[in-house]
């Protein structure tokens, strides 16, 4: 040992715990700070979605149907949507996109003979090249929901969502 190092002050803190403890702690602090760092780089950040512009009307009935919509879909968190907008929001990674008072998709025409029930809803499908997108058929708004084939089978989304539609979207024409 030098004489510089005999004559630090010493902390009496340090000094009455054993040696063996500083560096755990050290270590279990270093820890803490690498798994936030981690989390938070890791995390999904907002998810890009188009908001579209529907008619007032549409949009005064789309915000308290996106609001009802469940926390998980798929036991996927909801996420945020950017821009932030009343009328879109999503959930998991990759992102369940949902997004309400679109126009109605092509082939919605023909869709009454494609038109298929989850839970009192009916529902158009689109096979596009990373999932399906959903969209209520009969209903006073359209409501679609873009689903990865990550989820496969991706129809399963719309069991978790149906009560909200059932609730804040009126029916106009049940699916045949």
């Amino acid at each position: 040992m030098n004489a510089r190092a005999l004559h630090r002050p010493v902390d009496a803190r340090a000094a009455k715990r054993p040696a063996s403890t500083r560096p755990a702690r050290r270590w279990a602090a270093a820890a803490a700070v690498v798994s936030t760092v981690l989390l938070t780089a890791c995390s999904p950040g907002p998810v890009d979605i188009a908001v579209p512009s529907p008619a007032p009307e549409v949009a005064a009935a789309c915000a308290p149907l996106v609001q009802a919509l469940p926390s998980k879909v798929l036991d996927a968190e909801r996420r945020k949507a950017e821009p932030q907008s009343p009328l879109t929001t999503a959930y998991g990674d990759p992102p369940i996109e949902v997004t309400c008072g679109v126009a109605a998709p092509a082939g919605m025409a023909e869709a009454q003979s494609q038109c298929f029930e989850v839970n009192g809803v009916g529902w158009f499908a689109k096979e596009v090249t990373n999932g399906v997108i959903f969209t209520t058929i009969g209903r006073a708004v359209y409501l679609e929901i873009a689903v990865p084939n990550k989820y496969r089978p991706e129809a399963n989304a719309l069991t978790d969502v149906s009560d909200a539609v059932l609730a804040h979207n009126k029916l106009i024409t049940p699916c045949t």
